[in-house]
């Protein structure tokens, strides 16, 4: 949670409810990728991201307005004025968790490092995992191990040119089909 205060009464319910959405059975197929909390001049700017538990499902519009109508529901009894934002995590989804890097191994991605590793802070490369405590990147030079306490964020990379070149190579096979 980011609050440039002490976190509130609603800050605190906001965080609890949230991150019981996923066991409740409507939305059990929902992750809570990232929350947010923060003070602004006219009250509390509430955040949620949120993605599908299947890798490759996402989350749609009507998901995220049934995830922000019941969070307002359960904030109804607050009256700290707020504002909430539901988004979904979209093509390029952050990798918030160590399992992240696991789930969405073989992926290409972006990692930023507080730290150089040789000689770049920026990285990118294919994802093959976590390996103990590296999130290891297969990059042109080869083999690039990251340690998890030096990734200051990091996300998939989403090609829509690499997209629409397949869709395109597809569509031609699939016309050279008798």
């Amino acid at each position: 949670m980011q609050s440039s205060s002490e976190p509130s009464a609603l800050a605190d319910a906001f965080q609890r409810f949230v991150h019981g959405l996923p066991h409740q059975r409507e939305f059990s197929g929902i992750e809570i990728v990232t929350t947010g909390a923060q003070r602004k001049r006219d009250g509390l700017a509430l955040s949620v991201m949120v993605d599908n538990v299947e890798k490759s499902a996402g989350v749609d519009i009507a998901t995220c307005e049934r995830v922000a109508a019941r969070i307002n529901v359960a904030l109804d009894a607050f009256t700290e004025p707020y504002t909430l934002e539901v988004e979904s995590a979209g093509l390029n989804r952050p990798l918030v968790k160590p399992s992240d890097y696991d789930r969405f191994s073989g992926e290409n991605v972006r990692v930023v490092s507080t730290l150089a590793i040789r000689n770049a802070k920026t990285h990118r490369g294919k994802l093959a995992g976590v390996r103990g405590n590296n999130v290891i990147l297969q990059t042109a030079a080869g083999e690039l191990p990251i340690p998890l306490e030096v990734v200051k964020s990091a996300n998939i990379e989403f090609d829509i040119r690499a997209d629409l070149a397949r869709a395109k190579h597809a569509k031609n096979q699939q016309k050279d089909q008798p």
